[in-house]
């Protein structure tokens, strides 16, 4: 007669769980901290930098997250989710695609003005001062970020479509619109954020606005006729510009 082996599974040790408990609730206390500093001092601030601004030795740094490369993944990974978080969030608060749309490049545009250094810092953007290229974990924390917003962009996009006319290239097109708006969006605001204030520079509302336009009513035109076309292409600048505008106010 066999008898069954009995198998059982240790005991998870309790002084492990309270260590990792606390290592994990000091990672987020540095974190915050090296946050504060790089606000503070910019994106190009030093590992010695940034410890001193949070009041304590470099070691302590390296020990939690390795070298400079480990800090900014780390912080990466919360500023990149928190930024996901209210820009989804805005999106589905919104009753309309246009709306949709425009809360989140405000959201984008509003959290990365909050602290262009920080988000310099842990994207590598050419945000004023901005740090050197990305990170691996970085990368992947703004892939998975892009790929998210895209999605949602294109559930948006989609949803508009299917209330308009439109073609089976448009349709087919639609698909890629996503990744061309998130990388204008991108490259603009990084942009916008380097500029320095003054007549030149927009505010964020109009910032907003603008990029909402260029996007939104860049997939809302009808395909022109011929003849239309033609007639167009031969009007004046200001003409053309006056009848986009109000077709623009139409579609609103």
């Amino acid at each position: 007669m066999n008898s069954a082996v009995k198998q059982t599974t240790p005991a998870p040790d309790g002084r492990s769980i309270r260590w990792e408990a606390h290592r994990a609730e000091r990672r987020g206390t540095l974190i915050k901290a090296a946050r504060r500093a790089v606000h503070t001092i910019g994106a190009q601030a030093s590992m010695e930098e940034i410890a001193a601004a949070s009041g304590t030795s470099k070691s302590v740094y390296y020990r939690y997250f390795g070298d400079k490369s480990g800090l900014q993944q780390a912080m990466g990974e919360v500023v990149i989710s928190q930024m996901q978080d209210k820009i989804l969030s805005a999106a589905r608060s919104a009753d309309s695609p246009r709306s949709g749309l425009r809360a989140m490049v405000s959201a984008y545009l509003q959290m990365a003005e909050t602290s262009p250094a920080v988000y310099a810092f842990v994207t590598g953007g050419p945000a004023g001062d901005a740090a050197g290229t990305n990170e691996p974990g970085v990368a992947a924390a703004l892939s998975d970020f892009f790929a998210n917003i895209s999605a949602m962009m294109d559930h948006a996009v989609r949803f508009y479509l299917e209330g308009h006319e439109s073609d089976a290239v448009t349709q087919a097109a639609a698909g890629f619109w996503p990744t061309a708006a998130l990388g204008m969006v991108r490259a603009a605001g990084e942009r916008w954020l380097a500029t320095p204030p003054g007549p030149a520079r927009p505010t964020e509302a109009e910032m907003t606005d603008q990029l909402t336009a260029w996007l939104f009513d860049g997939i809302g035109w009808d395909s022109p006729q011929p003849a239309a076309a033609s007639a167009s292409s031969s009007a004046p600048p200001h003409d053309r510009t006056r009848k986009n505008s109000a077709a623009a106010g139409a579609d609103k």
